[in-house]
């Protein structure tokens, strides 16, 4: 079993950035693919990027594409999703989500339910 949690949210203007954290417990994270989702109010969860184990090739949803940069460091057991020219329409709760491979559609990690272990969220407000 993997616990995530996640951290590094918080408000930031538009055009600013912020890096969130994925840090898990146990000690299989480098076999695991690492899914960042996010959900904003009155919306359904949505894939925004993952990162593959052993490769670590990426995949990014297109409106966040140039933007935002998932990374891991295994010896760590630690990911992050680096998120740069943040707009409002990015303000959601993100979590980190574990998965043997990327699941995805195209380039859209997803769906959710094809992820296995969740960490609890951070909140990021984009607004100024």
């Amino acid at each position: 079993q993997v616990q995530l949690v996640e951290s590094g949210g918080g408000l930031v203007q538009p055009g600013g950035s912020l890096r969130l954290s994925c840090a898990a417990s146990g000690s299989t994270f480098a076999y695991y693919a690492i899914g960042w989702f996010r959900q904003a109010p009155g919306k359904e969860r949505e894939g925004v990027s993952c990162i593959s184990s052993r490769d670590g090739i990426t995949y990014y949803r297109d409106s966040v594409k140039g933007r935002f940069t998932i990374s891991r460091d295994d010896d760590k057991k630690t990911a992050y999703l680096q998120m740069n020219s943040l707009k409002p329409e990015d303000t959601a709760i993100y979590y980190c989500a574990t998965s043997l491979v990327c699941r995805r559609a195209g380039t859209t990690p997803g769906p959710p339910e094809m992820y296995d272990y969740w960490g609890q969220g951070t909140q990021v407000t984009v607004s100024s």
